[in-house]
């Protein structure tokens, strides 16, 4: 059986939140598997969530200057909680969709019903395995993806999915997107950011202002 297809489980024995100069907070997931850092962006009303994960090298860093970050701020207002993931095992398939996944069911058990999944190079096929994993995901968004480990994308459907890409991206090439997109079913979206590279910088306000576009629509789609 393929990574991707597998089905495990984490078991949540404990959580620990402590609160962040910034106005966010640090949260360990403790499972018997070990500890999942996050980060979490927490709106007072809401029943939307985004869980953002990240590249194979894991950590809390992200793409495009701290887009998780930045945007996780952004969207409280609006009523839509954000948990960044760290991976237990980063750059492992399995282990870090199970880590997403265990960051979906952490947010739902916070009232937050519906998930958006964003993910940045390898965390595009994690985003994208964990959605077609998990029914509380309404939508999934890949940045820079990786198209190894993306044979499920086609089971997201009917709900959307949104490919952004630089067409300079030195490490992953566009065509890894373009490969997704016509793998994937509809609805499906593929924004390509022209001279922009792998880690999105270049193309960081027009990335700020699509996401967070495309969530506002997702969750105002499902509600």
């Amino acid at each position: 059986m393929s990574p991707e297809r597998r089905t495990l489980a984490l078991t949540l024995r404990d959580v620990v939140r402590e609160p962040s100069a910034d106005g966010s907070e640090r949260v360990v997931l403790a499972t018997d598997s070990g500890d999942v850092e996050c980060r979490l962006h927490a709106a007072v009303h809401g029943d939307a969530a985004v869980v953002w994960v990240f590249g194979a090298g894991g950590g809390l860093g992200g793409p495009a200057g701290g887009v998780y970050a930045r945007l996780g701020q952004a969207l409280r207002p609006s009523g839509v909680t954000s948990l960044e993931v760290a991976y237990r095992r980063p750059g492992d398939l399995v282990p870090c969709v199970l880590d997403t996944l265990l960051g979906v069911e952490y947010v739902v058990a916070l009232g937050r019903a519906r998930v958006v999944l964003v993910g940045h190079s390898f965390g595009g096929a994690v985003a994208i395995n964990a959605g077609a994993a998990s029914e509380r995901v309404i939508a999934v968004a890949a940045l820079s993806s990786q198209s190894a480990g993306t044979g499920a994308v086609a089971e997201l459907a009917p709900r959307p999915l949104l490919l952004a890409h630089g067409t300079a991206d030195e490490i992953l090439p566009d065509r890894c997107s373009r490969d997704i997109y016509d793998r994937a079913r509809e609805p499906r979206r593929l924004v390509l950011y022209a001279d922009c590279r792998h880690g999105l910088d270049q193309c960081r306000d027009a990335l700020d202002r699509d996401l967070t576009a495309w969530i506002h629509e997702v969750v105002g789609q499902s509600a």
